[in-house]
């Protein structure tokens, strides 16, 4: 099946050692197109309550796009989709990088991986050579060494996806790695823990032949024409990173600070911006994932002292607010240092922001055993404790062993006097925005599949800078109203399912591209001639799919809830003091505009409507 789609998804059965290819037809992928929707729609008959996140019997799909491969800006991305170790819900991450681009030159749309190796391996894939290879000399390595290591003894132009100690030891919110130094992760809801509970320590992969698009004069005009002005319309990101609108963050109520209990902290926000990172030396260079124009990506290296740390991935935005603001650590070469770490071990530096901020609350309470803080520097501010419970969390050692399982297992061993600060939404600790600041935000964490998720309505960059003229949106909503919010999560989440399965980045919209060019850019790869009610129709029936899996799998709309925090405790100070989104009306509305019943259900018209049934 040529155009965007190479037709094939390989599937491995790590538990009997073979593999084997799956046709991919034409109808299924233009019905779920590709990343998570694809993945959704493959794994939906396996969700059940009884399915254990890290039994052998969960099974990890890694999915790319039809765009992922192709000259399209921001394309070279892929899914990451399983049962949540620690959500038990729908656990998808995306990630960007250059694995993607390898795994369809290699002739795949995606991979399937099923069962548990009995001792470690990694997946070899050089085109249509697939091994699995023993890898218990790789186990215990970090992803740095794991990366240089399967290179060496593959192919250096290689692209490795990879757990590092973190993953292998279980912690629950582990990342998949890929692309070494550079950083890249599938960090989201603990699928580098899936991959570790397969003893499956990597999948590298080569590829040598090209993607084929329906017509490439057209869409290498497209390209050429919105390229400039992607560039242009993201330079400060690419200038100061996601990182460079730090401050702005504090200033509108939005940067998580004290374990989310502070309103304002201007001076810290400085200090751990973009533009600091920028102006203070420690900044040695950009980098962009394969295909992008707009290079977002920090190099940092910091030459000596207590932090010091060779040429390394710098940190993002969600990064230094939880690692720092979350922690009142203002130490910016800390938390670089902090991120180098989670990095390393394979870690995903939000739910590791979370949970040490919420480990510092519960000690500023007296809340934890002394067996478990001996020794350490639990204080608010503290960059060598912040440090240490990263060290610890990624050995399974001390409070890190704890901490390792989340915040909401974490809470529940400590004591119901915790539960009050123990911020997660279904299990998944919260991004860096905050619903309190922007109310489309209550929603959308509400009703995510995996979680509290920014990322899949993308909501609060439509109350803050962006428009969306084609839903009627010709400026951005008032982030306090909330009589919008609903239908605005609504539209927001359909265009995200999108951007999931087409497998494009989000930051696209920053520089201007929009829906209709996203249309475009699609039926010049494919050939198909999708209109825009189609597409958003298909973004409509993939986040469906993903609430089907999560309905499967035992959740239902008392789970459509936010931490204590954001719905009784408003911030103290700051441009958003005082507020406290409506959750409950809100939240009804939206059932109603999605066509859910009352307790968050599809019903069987909109499941008809959108050929689920």
């Amino acid at each position: 099946m040529p155009n965007g789609h190479m037709g094939r998804i390989l599937e491995v059965d790590l538990g009997t050692r073979s593999y084997r290819i799956l046709p991919l037809d034409q109808e299924t992928a233009r019905k779920y197109v590709g990343g998570s929707g694809l993945a959704a729609h493959l794994l939906l008959g396996e969700a059940s309550p009884s399915l254990d996140p890290l039994s052998p019997e969960n099974t990890l799909a890694m999915m790319a796009g039809p765009l992922t491969g192709t000259i399209v800006p921001t394309s070279n991305r892929f899914a990451a989709v399983a049962k949540s170790p620690l959500t038990g819900a729908f656990g998808e991450s995306d990630c960007g990088g250059s694995w993607g681009g390898e795994l369809k030159r290699a002739g795949f749309d995606g991979l399937i991986i099923r069962g548990r190796a009995d001792s470690p391996v990694y997946l070899w894939i050089s085109d249509d050579q697939i091994e699995i290879r023993d890898a218990f000399r790789l186990w215990g390595k970090d992803t740095w060494e794991t990366d240089e290591l399967i290179k060496a003894e593959t192919d250096d132009r290689a692209s490795v996806a990879c757990i590092g100690p973190g993953g292998e030891r279980l912690v629950r919110f582990a990342a998949i790695m890929n692309d070494g130094r550079e950083g890249r992760a599938a960090g989201r809801a603990g699928l580098g823990a899936v991959m570790g509970s397969k003893r499956l320590k990597a999948i590298a992969v080569r590829g040598t032949g090209s993607v084929e698009v329906a017509d490439g004069a057209a869409l290498k005009a497209s390209v050429k024409e919105w390229s400039p002005r992607l560039r242009q319309g993201a330079e400060g990101m690419h200038k100061y990173g996601t990182s460079g609108g730090t401050p702005t963050h504090d200033k509108m109520g939005n940067l998580p600070e004290k374990n989310w209990q502070m309103g304002s902290w201007p001076e810290g926000a400085d200090k751990i911006s973009g533009v600091t990172l920028a102006n203070r030396g420690i900044l040695v260079d950009t980098y962009a994932c394969r295909g992008c124009v707009i290079g977002c990506g920090r190099v940092v290296r910091i030459d000596e002292g207590p932090y010091a740390m060779e040429r390394s991935a710098g940190p993002e935005y969600e990064t230094v607010a939880m690692l720092g603001s979350n922690c009142l650590v203002d130490n910016l070469e800390a938390i670089c240092k902090g991120n180098e770490l989670c990095n390393r071990y394979g870690i995903d530096t939000i739910s590791a922001g979370g949970v040490i901020a919420f480990a510092m609350e519960a000690f500023d309470r007296g809340l934890i055993p002394s067996e478990l803080s001996d020794g350490l520097d639990l204080r608010w501010g503290s960059a060598d404790g912040m440090l240490e419970l990263i060290r610890q969390i990624g050995e399974r050692r001390g409070l890190g062993r704890l901490l390792g399982e989340g915040v909401r297992r974490a809470s529940a061993e400590l004591g119901p006097a915790t539960e009050p600060f123990a911020l997660h939404v279904k299990g998944l600790e919260p991004p860096a925005h905050d619903p309190r600041g922007f109310f489309g935000n209550a929603v959308a964490f509400a009703t995510s599949a995996r979680g509290a998720c920014h990322l899949s309505s993308f909501v609060h960059a439509f109350e803050r800078v962006l428009a969306m003229p084609e839903f009627g949106y010709d400026a951005p909503v008032d982030r306090f109203a909330s009589e919008p919010k609903p239908m605005l999560v609504f539209n927001g989440q359909n265009l995200m399912g999108m951007f999931d399965s087409l497998k494009a980045c989000k930051f696209l919209l920053f520089g201007g591209a929009r829906t209709p060019q996203l249309v475009e850019w699609l039926n010049q790869v494919t050939g198909w001639d999708m209109d825009q009610g189609e597409f958003l129709r298909t973004g409509e029936r993939i986040f469906n799919l993903k609430r089907l899996y999560n309905i499967r799998s035992g959740l239902d709309g008392r789970d459509d809830t936010l931490p204590l925090r954001f719905r009784t405790e408003p911030r103290p100070d700051g441009s958003a003091a005082g507020k406290l989104p409506p959750f409950e009306p809100m939240l009804a509305e939206y059932y109603r505009i999605r066509g859910w019943d009352s307790t968050g259900v599809p019903t069987r018209e909109k499941m008809a409507e959108l050929g689920l049934l």
